[in-house]
This record gives C-alpha cells, sequence and structure tokens, in this order.
C-alpha cells in the first residue's frame, strides 16, 4: 500500500504511473450489476438486512455452487461479510481463542499473518517453494514441530498465482479433518485460470470453511463483498459476531451482487478472463528481458512472482527507485514473505495489455 500511495503521488506529479502492484481488475461490475443497482436505488429504501445476508443473495451464492462445483450448499450454511477480509476476521474470532496456531504459507497474503496476530494468534509460516509450487503438503504439515489448531490455504494464492491440484486439496482437507484442524480455504480467485481445474475444500470436507468473494472474478473490488461457507458449529457464531461488528454487510452490494452470478454477468467476465490469458502470456514473453527466468507458474489470479536476486537484495527499495525511475509500479516480495522476500518482486497483469507491454518497454531500458 506504500507502494500505491507513492505511484498515486507520482501520477499527480508526472501523469505516467503505471499500476502494476496491485491485485484489482482495471474492468468495472458488470453490466447487469449496475443496471440492477439502478434499479434498487429507484425502489427500495436499502436499509439493514439480515446479519447473514439477504435470502436472494445467499440463495445465489448456493446456485453458484451447484452450477460450477456439483455441490448441494444450503443458503443456511452461508454468511455474507464486508468482503472476504471482514468475513475471514470474523471467522478467526468465532473458531480460535487467542493463543491458537494458524499455519499459512510463506511467501502468502501479508493480510493472513497480520490479522492472525492482530486477533492474539500464533502465525506458522510453512516455508513453500517451487518444488511443492509454493504451496503446502501434507509431508509439511506432519512434520511441524507442534500441533496447529488452524490451516489457511489460497488457491489461486496471492502472490504466486498457483493452484493446488484436486488431489491435493482433497488430501490436505482430509488431514486436517482426521488431525482436527481447522481448514480455511481462500478461493477468491476462482474463476480466473489457465487451464489447471480448480476444485473447492468443500468437495472433500465440510468441516472447512470456504472463503469467496465478488473482487476479483466478478470484478468488484470496491463493493467489499464476500461470503463464507460455513460447518454447523460455525454458523451461528460467525453470525452472531457480524451482527455485532458491523450489523450486515452493504445493502446495496448484495442487491448488485444478486446479478453477477447470472449467465449474462458470467459471460462478460470470461471476457475479462481472456484479456489475463493474452496479459499471461506477455509476462511470460517478456520476463526474459528484464533477466527474469525464476518466477511462481502463474497458473491463476493475475499476479506473477518473480526472483530479482540478479538485480537486488532490497526489493522494497529497489521498487521504489523503478517507480522513481520509469513510473511503473511494482509490489516487492517483502511484503509476502520477510523472510526471503527482499529477492522477490510481484508483477499484476490485470490492466490492459497496451499497459502491460508499455510497462515492460520501460522497465526493459532501465534494467
Amino acid at each position: 500500500m506504500e507502494l500505491v500511495a507513492a505511484a498515486t503521488r507520482r501520477q499527480q506529479t508526472h501523469g505516467d504511473a503505471i499500476m502494476l502492484c496491485v491485485g484489482q481488475p482495471s474492468t468495472p461490475a458488470p453490466d447487469p450489476v449496475r443496471r440492477e443497482v439502478e434499479r434498487v436505488l429507484d425502489t427500495h429504501t436499502l436499509g439493514y438486512t439480515e446479519a447473514r445476508g439477504t435470502r436472494q443473495l445467499r440463495t445465489a451464492i448456493s446456485d453458484h455452487y451447484a452450477r460450477h462445483y456439483h455441490l448441494s450448499v444450503d443458503p443456511d450454511e452461508i454468511v455474507v461479510s464486508n468482503g472476504s477480509s471482514g468475513g475471514f476476521s470474523t471467522v478467526l474470532l468465532a473458531a480460535f481463542e487467542a493463543g491458537a496456531r494458524i499455519a499459512m504459507t510463506r511467501p502468502g497474503y501479508p493480510a493472513y499473518r497480520n490479522t492472525v496476530r492482530a486477533l492474539g494468534c500464533e502465525p506458522v509460516e510453512v516455508v513453500c517453494g517451487p518444488e511443492t509450487r509454493f504451496q503446502p503438503s501434507v509431508e509439511q504439515l506432519e512434520a511441524l514441530p507442534e500441533r496447529i489448531d488452524g490451516l489457511i490455504i489460497a488457491s489461486p494464492a496471492n502472490p504466486t498465482g498457483t493452484i493446488i491440484g484436486a488431489d491435493e486439496l482433497a488430501a490436505i482437507a482430509a488431514w486436517c479433518e482426521a488431525n482436527d484442524v481447522l481448514l480455511l480455504s481462500d478461493e477468491i480467485y476462482h474463476g480466473i485460470g489457465y487451464g489447471r481445474p480448480m476444485s473447492t475444500a468443500w468437495a472433500t470436507s465440510r468441516n472447512a470453511v470456504v472463503m469467496g468473494s465478488v473482487s476479483k472474478f466478478h470484478s468488484m473490488t470496491g463493493w467489499r463483498l464476500g461470503w463464507n461457507l460455513l460447518p454447523a458449529h460455525l454458523t451461528r457464531p460467525v453470525e452472531l459476531l457480524q451482527g455485532n461488528l458491523s450489523i450486515c454487510a452493504p445493502a446495496v452490494s448484495q442487491a448488485g451482487a444478486v446479478a453477477a452470478f447470472t449467465p449474462e454477468s458470467e459471460s462478460e467476465l470470461v471476457g475479462h478472463v481472456e484479456r489475463y490469458a493474452r496479459n499471461r502470456e506477455v509476462v511470460l514473453q517478456r520476463l526474459p528481458e528484464l533477466g527474469v527466468t525464476s518466477f511462481a507458474p502463474p497458473d491463476g489470479a493475475f499476479y506473477a512472482y518473480c526472483d530479482i536476486s540478479h538485480l537486488t537484495d532490497d526489493s522494497q527499495q529497489w521498487c521504489l527507485d523503478v517507480l522513481d525511475r520509469t513510473g511503473v509500479a511494482l509490489a516487492p516480495g517483502i511484503d509476502f514473505d520477510p523472510v526471503d522476500g527482499n529477492r522477490f518482486m510481484r508483477l499484476s497483469f490485470c490492466g490492459s495489455t497496451e499497459q502491460l507491454n508499455e510497462a515492460f518497454d520501460r522497465l526493459a531500458t532501465v534494467v
């Protein structure tokens, strides 16, 4: 976020900033969503909703799992949240006591580590590299020196874009269930993939928590709307906490999100993924121009996590210098890996193909 602030200043002073540092689609919400919001603004009061979310939206999410995963999900097993981030915090509060040990990958999304620590729990980092496609394995979990209470996984993952295969995900979910470990499966990038299939943790274990969101595939980041699929023992506690902490997710976002799950919206959104796929090819072709030959295979999402040890051993300062010299904003790896991330950077390719090529032109001249 410091890079975002610096890039914003750069845009104000130079007008040439290219934001490859944020995982935010450059496209608006689907047209059916915008039309539905216009309609409800004219016809509805849009007051508080049920704490767990409107029945209409939870039914739309339930139908989504039936269509895309062939899963039967009761709308009452779903709690809608203020973004997946809000749902993540609420689930942590409901499921764990202070001092609980919660495992997560390194590299990984920094808010996992920071939120777990802020709520009085202990992050347990599982170091993951190319040999496991930057994802945890059952063998690694078995080898942890102390018992864990929870495990956070993400597929596709941020910052690496890697996907956990169906068999591996099933094995992890089964291990968690057998060892009384609560699995939290972050699936907010589902729908954005490049030929490698995606599975959900609920295909194996209904004792897991599945986190979803309209932010990424549905191109609705600022609408702050997510959801959790919850095991029976957590549904009521999460609902009560949601009602106390935020009353409900934004009513206008909930109304619009119902339309996000329609075939018309999904047809529009598939077009975005096709553009991400073209951008991914640009990234794979042009990274060698920067001397970057080692990076996580971007199976999904819209990130490349790149080894830049031939350029720097201080990724944060390097990203600031690159921004200053080129106007291209990249995310320093130290954000995702506080130990080894000083030699990595994350590049986001969810913007326009033209801007992405322009960014590589500028980077190539500097490097």
